[in-house]
């Protein structure tokens, strides 16, 4: 394993950075909004789920 001194290893973390193509705020907030678009979909059919397979199964003890 090759060993670098911290200087020249922050100077490589800073060179790598500079390549990083970043979102604009549109595009990162076009993201946020969906991520919790869809965290709010599966938490409803998750939901709506889980009521139904209680109900069929307190149906399925009760018998």
């Amino acid at each position: 394993m090759a060993k670098t001194n911290p200087f020249s290893f922050l100077q490589q973390v800073r060179s790598e950075t500079a390549k990083v193509t970043w979102p604009t705020r549109r595009e990162t907030v076009i993201s946020t909004i969906m991520v919790f678009v869809m965290v709010a979909f599966a938490a409803t059919f998750f939901f709506i789920a889980d009521q139904l397979l209680g109900y069929v199964v307190g149906l399925i003890m009760s018998v």
